[in-house]
């Protein structure tokens, strides 16, 4: 995922990006490398990010 389209907000929803979180999980056997913890990490902002567009939709 490249840094500038968090700027922009999480085009995938809540949902599609926790299945790659646990895919990335999967892949790396628990234990992540360096560059998986960057990706990780990154996933974590989208889908916090997805998580409050939803609530604020719903609202």
């Amino acid at each position: 995922m490249a840094p500038d389209s968090l700027a922009h907000g999480s085009v995938r929803s809540a949902a599609e990006v926790n299945e790659q979180i646990r895919a990335l999980w999967v892949r790396a056997g628990c234990t992540l490398s360096a560059q998986e913890r960057a990706e990780y990490e990154l996933l974590v902002v989208e889908w916090a990010a997805a998580i409050r567009s939803e609530v604020i939709e719903a609202a």
